[in-house]
Formats: structure tokens, sequence, C-alpha cells
């Protein structure tokens, strides 16, 4: 062992070193940690019941009672507001589990057989890739119905080509490397090669891709529940508080602006939660950049 590497700080301690000095990812981490923190409060409290409709005090402005004003029910937007984060991230989280459960194992699978298993699982990926996750849940939604649930599947749907390019990516990159050569010297089949030293070593890939795919999972279902194919009433959504918004902007903009500002913000937070865990977990991109 050489001395540099005998006084070299743990993974753990590295990593955290690398993360106070980001200011990218210290920045996206707050961002997302309030939105979080937001959408777990939701659960035992917030500021009004939003079920409970009070007809005199709708269309109100910005107040102390009311900070983020009420809507055309009188319910009060910022208790919509947390419930709706709720809704926008467990959506999210389950359309991105789906996406890597699936596409990881195809990915990876596609690059350890390789010749025509790699060739149909790519193509039979492409096509998947073609629908995107709107078309996706229109088709789903005339077959089922509209409802959270659908629009999980769509976006989860989405989601499994994105994980499966990823993950054969980085698995064909490291299949030629000394380490793996060895493996399979020793004797270790494909499978579990793939499982001892190709998924570890591009979990980093797949980190970071999670997180952008969890901003764009956030992002599409506002965009489904916005054409009413999402979260269905009286449950609040992001984006179905946009859509209820539309005709009303004229004379009360606060409906869509909080509305909007909380997908922006989140979005915001996670792309930048994203680019900073790409700088410190892969250096090299940082320096061609």
């Amino acid at each position: 062992m050489s001395a540099e590497s005998a006084f070299a700080p743990p993974p753990e301690r590295h990593f955290l070193m690398k993360a106070l000095t980001n200011r990218s990812f210290l920045i996206g981490l707050i961002i997302t940690a309030f939105i979080a923190l937001m959408a777990l409060t939701s659960f035992f409290w917030t500021p009004y019941d939003i079920t409970r409709l009070q007809v005199s005090d709708r269309m109100q402005g910005l107040s102390l009672a009311h900070p983020f004003g009420t809507d055309h029910m009188g319910r009060d937007i910022l208790s919509m507001i947390m419930i709706g984060a709720r809704n926008s991230i467990a959506v999210a989280i389950v359309a991105v589990g789906i996406g890597m459960g699936v596409g990881v194992p195809l990915g990876t699978w596609a690059a350890a057989r390789g010749g025509w298993v790699d060739e149909m699982l790519m193509r039979v990926n492409d096509v998947v890739f073609a629908f995107p996750a709107l078309l996706s849940a229109v088709m789903i939604t005339a077959i089922f119905g509209p409802g959270a649930v659908n629009a999980i599947i769509a976006i989860g749907i989405f989601n499994v080509p994105v994980f499966a390019r990823v993950a054969r990516a980085g698995a064909l990159a490291l299949w030629p490397r000394e380490f793996i050569l060895a493996a399979r010297a020793s004797g270790k089949g494909k499978t579990l090669i793939t499982i001892e030293h190709i998924l570890p070593n591009i979990t980093n890939l797949l980190l970071v891709q999670g997180t952008i795919q969890f901003a764009l999972g956030i992002l599409a279902e506002a965009g489904l529940s916005y054409l009413g194919l999402g979260a269905q009433p009286p449950m609040p959504s992001w984006g179905r508080m946009l859509f209820d918004a539309q005709t009303r902007i004229a004379v009360a903009p606060h409906l869509a602006l909080f509305p909007g500002l909380a997908i922006v913000i989140t979005v915001l937070g996670l792309n930048l939660l994203g680019d900073g865990l790409r700088d410190i977990l892969d250096p090299k991109l940082r320096r061609e950049r």
C-alpha cells in the first residue's frame, strides 16, 4: 500500500467532502429536501382541510389566514399544494422504480448476452421509447380509465427504455475491462459477473439518471393531470390546479402562480441535484465541460 493511499479518506468521507463544496448539489439538495418535508408534513397536518368547501371564502387573495389565497371553491391553496407535492412525488418514485426495476435487468442482460438477444431487446426498446408517456397514458386511459395508477404505469413504461439504454451502455463499457476478464477466467458466469461486478460499477450512472427521470416524472404527472388523465378530484394535483386556474387567471392569477412555481422549483431542485451528483461521482465529466 502506498503512503498516499494509506492516508486517503474513506469513500464516504470523500463523497461528503466533495458534496459540501459543490454548489449545485447543495442547492438542489436543500430544495428537494424542502419539497419532500412539505409532502411528508401533509400526511398529518395541513393548514386547512381541503375536503371542506368554504364558498364564502372563494377566490380570496393572499392574506395571513391564507398565504397563497383560496381557489374557486374556497379551498386553501397552500394546503392543496402540500398534498399535491405528496401525490407528485409518490407517482414519480413508483414510476422511476418501475423503469429502473425492469430496464436495468434488461439492459445488463442485453450487454452480457450480445448477438441477436442484444439486437432484439434494443429494437423492442426503441419501439417502446417511440411512445412518449403522454401517448401511453392516453392509450391506457382509453382502456382502463383515468387515474393516478394509470399515470404511474404510463410514466413507468416510458422510463423502462431509458434505464435499459443507460445500463446497457455502462455494462458494455465494462465487459472488456481487465477485472471482468479476470472474473471470467476464474470461472464465473455472466450472470454472477453482472451481479457482482457490473451492477456495482454502474450504480453511479443509474443514480444520476434516476434523479433526472424523477424530475421528468414530476413534469409528466403534472402534464397528465392537466389533461385529466392523472389524479382525479377531489385529490389535488399541481397539474389539475393549473387546469382549473386557466379560465380564471385574469381575475385570480394566484391560482396558477403557486402550483406553477411548485412544479418549476421542484424540477429545478432535482436537476441541480442530478448535475451535482454527476460532478461528484464522475469528475472526468466536470473537467471535460
